[in-house]
Formats: C-alpha cells, sequence, structure tokens
C-alpha cells in the first residue's frame, strides 16, 4: 500500500518550479506514494493520508490561517532530492511554532520512513491479528500467566481503537482437533519440499510441527486481511503434542505474517508495526537483567549470570531455551531442535537461532500504546548453560541498567539489529507517540 498524498500550492497557478519537483517527487518516492491532482491551499481537501508541498514560499506566512484549517500531516519535501530545502527551514519553523503537525525529512531515507508510516495507518485499519487461546492464565503455570495484561479485554480494545486493528480469537482446541484430520500424505509431501535444518528432531516431532503449520495454513487461506498470529502456546499447551515455532518460521516466509509467541499482542503489535516500517529483523524475547539477580535466574534454572566487566548494565535475553524465536531469513544461525521446557510435549520443537554480534535495539510499545520505549545496546556474545532453560542466551549491553530497570514495561521486549534511534523517533512523531529513549 502507498501513501496517498495531496499536492498543495501557494500561488494562484502552479508554476514551472511546481511542476519539475512534482516530477521529482513521482520519481523518488514511486514505490512509496501515489500523488493525487495539485489544488490551492484553502481549497476542501480530497480523502489522502497527508498533504505535501513540493514548493513552500513566504506567502505562506500571510496564509497561516489556510494552514490551521488542514486537519491531515503536513510533509515539506521541496528539493531535487527528496528532502525539505534548507532555504525553507524558518517557514517550517513557523508552521510549527503555529501548532501544526509539519515534516520535514532532511535526508531521503526519512521521507521513504514517514511515507511508509501514513501507507500503514491506513493499511492497519483492515488488517486483524489471529489468536487462538481458550482460557488463559487458567492452565500450566497459572500463578505466573495470570498476570499479563496483554489477554486483558482492555489491552485488545485499545489496539483496536487507537490502530484499527481487529484482534479475533479462536478456540486454541479447536485448532488441536483439525491438527488431528490433517492427512498423512500432506505431512510427507511439505516434509519432502521443505527443507528445514534439523537437529536431534525426531520424525514424529517433525511431522506433528508440520501438521499444526498445514493446519494453520488452512485456516488463514484465503484472508489476506491476517498480517499477525499467535497462539497460547506454554500455558495452554496440553492441547497439543507439538510448539508453532516451525509453522510461525514457515508462515512468516510464505506470507510474510508476523509471530506472537504466547499470544502476546503487544508484542505482536510491535513488532509488526516496526518492521513494516523499518524493513529491519526483528525478534521478541524475555530480558533478564543482571540486577535482577535470582530472581531472574531461577526461572532459567541457572545458578549465576556469566562474570563480566559492569554487570549491572547488562542483560541476559533467552526465551524457551535459546535465544528466543526468529525467522530464518532474519538469523545469522538457525536450528530446528528438540523442545527445553518441561512445560511443553516431549515431541515439541524449538528455534535455536542467533542474530550477529553487535548493535541492536531494544524497542516495545507500553501498554497504553502512548509510548515507545527505544534502547540502543550491543549483543556482546552468546552463553551457553547445559541442562537449563537456557541452553543459548545473548548478552547485551545498555547503557545504564538501573535506569532501565525503573522504565521496563514488561519481561517481553523486541530485539532489532542495529541502531535505530533516529527512525524510530520519526515513527513516533508520524504515529503521535512519546518516546522514551534511554541513554
Amino acid at each position: 500500500m502507498k501513501a496517498k498524498l495531496v499536492p498543495l500550492y501557494l500561488k494562484s497557478s502552479p508554476d514551472d518550479e511546481f511542476y519539475q519537483q512534482m516530477s521529482n517527487l513521482e520519481t523518488l518516492f514511486k514505490e512509496e506514494v501515489d500523488l493525487l491532482n495539485p489544488i490551492p491551499l484553502g481549497e476542501k481537501l480530497p480523502e489522502a493520508d497527508a498533504v505535501i508541498f513540493p514548493q513552500i514560499l513566504g506567502e505562506a506566512y500571510r496564509k497561516i490561517d489556510f494552514f490551521k484549517n488542514i486537519k491531515l500531516p503536513i510533509l515539506v519535501i521541496t528539493s531535487e532530492f527528496g528532502t525539505v530545502s534548507m532555504w525553507d527551514w524558518e517557514v517550517v519553523s513557523y508552521l510549527k511554532m503555529k501548532g501544526l503537525e509539519v515534516f520535514a525529512p532532511y535526508n531521503i531515507e526519512m521521507s521513504k520512513k514517514i511515507l511508509k508510516c501514513l501507507a500503514l495507518k491506513r493499511e492497519m485499519k483492515s488488517i486483524k491479528f489471529l489468536i487462538f487461546q481458550e482460557n488463559p492464565g487458567e492452565g500450566m503455570q497459572a500463578s505466573i500467566f495470570k498476570r499479563f495484561y496483554w489477554w486483558e479485554n482492555e489491552c485488545t480494545e485499545q489496539i483496536n481503537q487507537k490502530f484499527g486493528i481487529k484482534i479475533i480469537r479462536k478456540s486454541l482446541k479447536q485448532l488441536a482437533e483439525e491438527v488431528k484430520k490433517i492427512p498423512e500424505e500432506e505431512v510427507a509431501k511439505a516434509k519432502n519440499n521443505l527443507r528445514i535444518p534439523i537437529e536431534n528432531v525426531s520424525d514424529r516431532a517433525l511431522q506433528n510441527a508440520l501438521k499444526l503449520y498445514l493446519a494453520v495454513k488452512k485456516e488463514i487461506n484465503g484472508d489476506a486481511t491476517i498480517k499477525g498470529i499467535g497462539t497460547n502456546c506454554l500455558n495452554e499447551s496440553y492441547y497439543f503434542n507439538t510448539t508453532p515455532c516451525l509453522a510461525w518460521d514457515l508462515l512468516f516466509q510464505e506470507k510474510g505474517i508476523m509471530w506472537a509467541c504466547e499470544a502476546d499482542t503487544l508484542s505482536l503489535l510491535t513488532q509488526y508495526l516496526l518492521y513494516n516500517i523499518l524493513e529491519t529483523p526483528i525478534m521478541m524475547s524475555n530480558i533478564y537483567p543482571f540486577l535482577m539477580g535470582m530472581a531472574a535466574l531461577k526461572h532459567e534454572k541457572i545458578d549465576s549470570f556469566p562474570e563480566i566487566q559492569d554487570p549491572d548494565d547488562h542483560l541476559l535475553v533467552a526465551h524457551c531455551g535459546y535465544f528466543g524465536f526468529i525467522p530464518r531469513s532474519f538469523s545469522h544461525e538457525w536450528k530446528l531442535r528438540p523442545k527445553v521446557l518441561e512445560i511443553v510435549h516431549e515431541d515439541a520443537t524449538v528455534i535455536d537461532a542467533r542474530f550477529p554480534e553487535g548493535k541492536v535495539t531494544l524497542a516495545k510499545i507500553d501498554p497504553s500504546l502512548s509510548s515507545l520505549f527505544v534502547v540502543e545496546g550491543y549483543l556482546e556474545k552468546y552463553v551457553q548453560y547445559p541442562g537449563s532453560d537456557c541452553r543459548n542466551g545473548a548478552l547485551i549491553r545498555i547503557p545504564d541498567g538501573h535506569l532501565l530497570m525503573n522504565k521496563l514495561y514488561s519481561h517481553h521486549n523486541c530485539v532489532l539489529i542495529g541502531h535505530h534511534r533516529a527512525e524510530l523517533e520519526v515513527f513516533a512523531s508520524v504515529f503521535k507517540f512519546g518516546i522514551d529513549v534511554l541513554t
């Protein structure tokens, strides 16, 4: 989907400079924008995602009342390079001073990110997240799972009201019955056609995982509006003899559908938004700050954090035995392995995957859907604890561990490859989020 923009002009009729910049915009942003017919400032606007000024003039100071009547975001992209012209900073500053929502990008990649944000805002009004669950919180490890906000009706309603996304919940028990109906010949065909890196995974375990993938695929076929998916895979694991990790990997490869471990819709929302804007590998996992000590370590069944310099400013990141679920296309290394956690069936599987060491960004939308928490850090190395629930976890260094502890929203956080503070600040401004950057 492209952003739909209305070009506006200030003069009684556009001049050659205006039309030349219109031509530039159409060439530079042919993948990101649909430009409607230009109209004069002050005329009634057609339905669109934003207005754009290919040319801005000093007349803007004298037509501020017309600007104030614009109820859409305002873009000023006036240079041939797809950015604001430096000669227009004064006009842009004046418009912002008057309380207008004006975007004046200073590099072309920022311009493209803004356009993607605008298009995504419209697209989200017609998409769905599909979640399979039965009675969340009442199953395995109920004392933990009963605490999670993402299962509350309030959370679901807020996501729909702010973004338009519909969260559809279906029976996990019924999905398990549909899995049993998958013919063996379909499983055999899938097994032959799909090249899946495995290690120590039994034929039975692989078949179980493929059956769930085929059942979910049948459930969503024909509905292109489903852009995210998840199951209450741990808390209600007793419905299945497998886990959905392989299914989520295959569905992302085939259809670009984002996933939610443990049916966490807030993490799913964060991943969906950030991946579609940044197009950067992203995943979700549990974070265990060293400052938490045994309160964190006990859950992973390990006795101590690694001995390192500045331990207060480090996190161990692990989920379901390894670093966390990552699709193959995002991974530095990737294998399907036997399950680790006791909470799931003995024939279940899990993904052992890695991001490359180096720069990473932690990001998460807060429960009120009004703020984005951002931490730029470094994935320093991977650590292994044989026999524990952390067979291969990541060590991430952050700027200030104590400050992190006072700002965290959840044990679930999203991790992106690279540093993305500047891009996320643009994203937050378009979506009208506050941004809370840990420095």
